[in-house]
């Protein structure tokens, strides 16, 4: 089964999610150095999302081969990615989110065979 529209939608997604995720621990720096404690709870949200950026990524490839499992990581990815920077990862999510209900839900076809 031809699996492009899940593979696109999750790598753009990926891809937007790391920006969010640079410009979150931008804004975390930025805290970190105005504040008297000298860090910020931003930074380390930020890292989380690269980390589901990346789980993004790879359920866009695994998406190709085994539909399930990459719809499942790319619906995990779409909502730890949410939780941890919320508005920076918003569209991400969002790509991310339709790209792993498609995978899940999207049935493959079936080809009939002349005889």
């Amino acid at each position: 089964m031809n699996r492009n529209t899940e593979f696109v939608l999750g790598l753009i997604g990926g891809i937007l999610g790391f920006f969010g995720a640079i410009f979150a621990l931008f804004m975390g720096s930025i805290d970190a150095a105005f504040n008297d404690t000298g860090s910020s709870s931003l930074t380390g949200l930020g890292w989380f999302a690269f980390l589901f950026s990346t789980l993004a990524i790879i359920g866009s490839i695994v998406v190709k081969s085994k539909a399930k499992l990459g719809g499942v990581l790319l619906l995990i990815s779409a909502v730890g990615g949410l939780i941890s920077i919320s508005f920076f990862y918003l569209i991400s999510a969002v790509l991310i989110a339709i790209a792993g209900f498609m995978g899940v839900f999207k049935k493959n076809k079936t080809v009939k065979k002349a005889a």
